[in-house]
């Protein structure tokens, strides 16, 4: 429980209120909404950044957490391009309209987890360090590549669908 304990108090307050966001836009995912298309873009632009900035290099760092983010997020690009989350288009106001559904929350919690956990095991065991950072690198560009795909899925299926008018 002391862990735990310490893992908690020692986590940075903005790992909490990113969470926080995250469950509350996967919940308000589970609800058919209208949304613009910025707004649609929040999340995976949150994950990309979170993604891609975890690359950073130390004088100490060798090659392999590179390889290992490049390698996984051009293995999830083409997942995020290929699995787009349906919606439509309200022709009138050229806002999205997706169907409610829980994937969202599952892939947010799912992806924070493991963000989280690697940052974890990091910070705490220097033993495991090394490997620690070449796995967390490759959830990293693992969560880049799959929402860098899927905005791109989303970007061209919105222009397809708004020019269909």
């Amino acid at each position: 429980m002391t862990f735990a304990y310490q893992v908690l108090i020692h986590t940075p307050v903005w790992v909490w209120i990113l969470f926080a966001y995250l469950v509350w836009q996967g919940v308000q995912a589970m609800q058919p909404r209208t949304t613009p298309i910025w707004r649609a873009l929040i999340v995976p632009v949150v994950f990309i950044v979170w993604g891609i900035s975890r690359i950073g290099f130390s004088p100490q760092d060798n090659a392999w957490p590179l390889v290992a983010w490049i390698a996984a997020a051009l293995a999830l690009l083409p997942l995020g391009v290929l699995t787009p989350q349906p919606f439509d288009v309200d022709h009138n106001t050229g806002e999205i309209i997706r169907p409610g559904s829980a994937f969202a929350l599952i892939r947010n919690v799912v992806v924070f987890s493991l963000q989280y956990a690697v940052g974890v095991i990091s910070a705490i065991d220097a033993s495991d360090r090394a490997l620690a950072i070449i796995i967390g690198r490759a959830i990293s560009g693992a969560t880049a590549g799959y929402f860098i795909g899927s905005t791109i899925a989303l970007l061209v299926a919105y222009r397809r669908k708004s020019a269909g008018r």
